[in-house]
C-alpha cells in the first residue's frame, strides 16, 4: 500500500496538472510549473515537500547511498543505490509521470535556484531535513533530460565513521594529524561514489576532536556540518558563501587558518591555488577524481601548461604529504569495504615527481609497506585473503590486473612451499 504522504501528493498533482494545462514537452512547461507553484498556498507546497521528504527518509531506512528520481529514463520509478547496486523500488515508493516529478522537484527550489537552473540546465545544491532524531543532509543535483527534470541525490551519513576504523597505518595517520604535521597537502582521490567525502570528514572530525586550531572547509555543495569542538570549523559553500574554489582558497589564507579543506580540484586555476596554499605553510586537504596515486600526480601536471610544468613539479614535490586513492568494493555479505592505495611524500617519491619519473612511483609504493604505503593491488589482495571479497571482485577493482594476478600467484607459491 502506498504511503499516505505519497498518495496525498499524487492527488494534489492531478489538480495542479490541470491548472497548468500544457504538455510537458518543452522548457516552457517548466517555467509555467515554476510560476504556478509560486501562486500555490503554503499548505499545497508542504504536501509536495512531505512526499519528497518521505523518499529521502526511505533512503536511510533502506541503507541507500543514492536516489534517482524523475525524467524519462527512470520509467516513472524511484531508483535507489543500496550497497553499490542501483535498482527501482516499486510498488513501495510508487510511480510518477515525468510531469509529476517536474512539479515535485521544482517545488524544492527557490526562485533564485530556478533562475540558475534555467541558465545552466543543471543545479547543484544541498538539502536538509529536520527530524525528531536529528538533522539529515543530502547532496543534490537537478538536471534536464529531454526537457524534463531529473534528481540525483546523495545521502550524507549523519554519523561520521570513526577515523580508527579506516585502517590507516600509524605513520599515515600522523600525516593527517595537525598535532604531528602542520603543513603539506593531503589528496583523497577516487571516482564518484568511492567515499572520498566520508574519508575526508573522518579526518576532519579526528582533528576537531584532538587538536586545537582553525579549519576552513570550502565545498560545492557542503555535505556534513561539523560542530566546532577543539577546532573552530568554518563552512563555506560555493555559490552561497563564495564564488569559486579558487576565491575561497585565496580568501581562506587571510582568515588565519590552520587547515584548509578544498572540496575538489576541478581545474588548473584551483590546482595552482591549492599548491600555493600548501606552499605557504598551511595544511591542505583536497580531492581529485583519479583512481591511483600515479594518476593523481599525472593529472595535476597534465593540467599545467608545458612552460610551467617544471615549476609545478618542484612545488608539488615540496608540498605533497600523502595521496590516498580509494574504492568501495562489494563484500561477500553484500555490503561494501574500503580498498585504498596510499602514497607518502618520502624522499624517493619527491625525487620521482621532481625529476619527471612518475613511472617509478608504483614500485616505490609497493616496496614502502613499512612506511605505511600500499598499492591498490596489495590492499585488494589483503581483502581477498581475509575472506571479505571474492577473487573476481578484487581483480575487477584492480588498477593493474596483471600485478594483482602476480600477487595472488606469489601467495599460492608460498603456500605450496609451506
Amino acid at each position: 500500500m502506498l504511503d499516505q504522504r505519497l498518495q496525498d501528493a499524487k492527488d494534489l498533482l492531478a489538480t495542479l496538472y490541470e491548472q497548468i494545462g500544457a504538455s510537458g514537452e518543452d522548457i516552457e512547461w517548466l517555467t509555467n510549473v515554476s510560476q504556478m507553484l509560486e501562486r500555490q498556498p503554503e499548505e499545497h507546497r508542504q504536501r509536495l515537500k512531505q512526499a519528497m521528504n518521505f523518499l529521502m527518509l526511505a533512503m536511510e531506512s533502506k541503507e541507500a547511498s543514492d536516489l534517482d528520481f524523475g525524467g524519462v529514463g527512470s520509467n516513472g520509478f524511484v531508483w535507489l543505490r543500496i550497497y553499490g547496486v542501483k535498482r527501482p523500488v516499486y510498488p513501495e515508493l510508487g510511480d510518477f509521470t515525468s510531469e509529476e516529478t517536474d512539479i515535485i522537484l521544482l517545488n524544492l527550489l527557490t526562485p533564485g535556484q530556478c533562475e540558475d537552473l534555467w541558465k545552466k540546465r543543471q543545479l547543484d545544491f544541498s538539502y536538509q531535513l529536520v527530524t525528531p532524531t536529528g538533522r539529515r543532509r543530502f547532496r543534490a543535483s537537478i538536471y534536464l533530460e529531454l526537457n524534463h527534470l531529473t534528481l540525483s541525490l546523495r545521502r550524507i551519513n549523519p554519523e561520521i565513521r570513526p577515523f580508527q576504523t579506516l585502517g590507516f597505518h600509524r605513520q599515515v595517520a600522523r600525516l593527517f594529524n595537525l598535532e604531528y604535521e602542520r603543513r603539506g597537502m593531503v589528496l583523497i582521490t577516487g571516482i564518484t561514489g568511492s567515499g572520498k567525502s566520508a574519508t575526508l570528514d573522518s579526518i576532519i572530525d579526528a582533528n576537531n576532536r584532538h587538536s586545537n586550531g582553525h579549519i576552513v572547509i570550502i565545498a560545492d555543495p557542503l555535505e556534513y556540518i561539523h560542530n566546532s569542538n577543539k577546532c573552530v570549523v568554518r563552512h563555506r559553500e560555493i555559490g552561497r558563501d563564495v564564488h569559486s574554489f579558487k576565491d575561497g582558497t585565496i580568501q581562506a589564507l587571510r582568515q588565519d587558518p590552520d587547515v584548509i579543506v578544498i572540496g575538489e580540484m576541478r581545474d588548473a586555476e584551483t590546482i595552482s591555488t591549492v599548491l600555493e596554499a600548501a606552499d605557504s605553510g598551511h595544511k591542505v586537504f583536497t580531492t581529485l577524481h583519479t583512481s591511483s596515486a600515479v594518476e593523481s600526480v599525472d593529472r595535476i601536471l597534465g593540467e599545467t601548461p608545458a612552460n610551467e610544468q617544471q615549476r609545478v613539479r618542484e612545488r608539488l614535490a615540496s608540498v605533497v604529504s600523502c595521496v590516498v586513492s580509494q574504492k568501495l568494493v562489494s563484500t561477500v555479505d553484500g555490503k561494501l569495504a574500503l580498498a585504498k592505495e596510499v602514497m607518502i611524500g618520502t624522499v624517493p617519491v619527491r625525487s620521482a615527481i621532481r625529476n619527471n619519473r612518475t613511472e617509478e612511483i608504483y614500485q616505490i609504493i609497493q616496496q614502502g609497506n613499512n612506511d605505511g604505503m600500499i598499492t591498490m593491488e596489495q590492499d585488494l589482495a589483503r581483502l581477498h585473503r581475509s575472506g571479505l571479497v571474492t577473487y573476481d571482485e578484487a581483480i575487477n577493482n584492480a588498477n593493474n590486473k596483471k600485478r594483482f594476478e602476480d600477487l595472488m600467484r606469489y601467495d599460492r607459491v608460498e603456500v605450496k612451499k609451506a
